[in-house]
């Protein structure tokens, strides 16, 4: 696994917390898997999973309990982001603030490079 002292994605304190809520809810060492893969509205999407197996080629990101894993594949489109989570009128979500995006769709969840 690879983790690197200067992170190329990053957790915000929201995200951090509400990830640590949902692993513990989980049974064993859960980590939270966020991967892109084709498809959406805008060409490509982010996919969230719990997963217990990290693969020796994750990158692991952990803040204050939360443990995210992203394979190589992933990390190419997802350098420079952070990975937060929103309560807000229209529900609670977690959304990518991510800079390669060169446009997304209005529910954050797709999106284009």
């Amino acid at each position: 696994m690879q983790t690197d002292t200067v992170q190329p994605v990053t957790l915000s304190s929201r995200a951090a917390k509400r990830i640590a809520q949902i692993l513990k809810s989980e049974p064993g060492a859960a980590k939270l898997r966020v991967a892109v893969t084709g498809g959406g509205c805008s060409g490509f999407q982010y996919n969230f999973a719990i997963d217990d197996a990290p693969m020796d080629d994750d990158l692991v990101v952990e803040r204050d309990g939360a443990v995210v894993l992203i394979d190589p594949v992933s990390l190419d489109f997802l350098k420079g982001a952070e990975i937060d989570f929103v309560d807000d009128l229209i529900g609670q979500s977690f959304k990518v603030n991510n800079p390669n995006a060169t446009a997304s769709c209005g529910c954050g969840t797709s999106f284009s490079v």
